[in-house]
């Protein structure tokens, strides 16, 4: 096994699949599923593909979706491999990410 695939199965229910730059579209559809299982999952997913809640005055529920978009970002930061994560680090919501 390569480290490259060590990488994908340390990747399990503990840690987001990691992101090889030949795999966009499989690492994509493992992420999401990975983000929805998490708790918040509905909401974390939410905010990845819609981007982030903006809300000056937030009910209860808001307030989860903006924790929930904090989670969607490292979610997907956790999945990247480090010359990735420098491409990344200047986006704000999981949306530019």
């Amino acid at each position: 096994m390569s480290t490259q695939q060590d990488i994908y199965a340390a990747g399990s229910e503990n840690h987001p699949p990691m992101l090889n730059k030949e795999n966009y579209v499989p690492w994509s559809s493992r992420l999401l599923r990975y983000a929805k299982s998490r708790p918040n999952g509905k909401l974390i997913y939410n905010s990845i593909m819609n981007g982030p809640y903006t809300d000056d005055e937030l009910t209860e529920k808001e307030l989860k979706q903006v924790e929930a978009d904090d989670q969607a970002i490292q979610t997907i930061l956790l999945g990247l491999l480090e010359d990735i994560y420098v491409t990344v680090d200047s986006c704000e919501t999981a949306l530019e990410i």
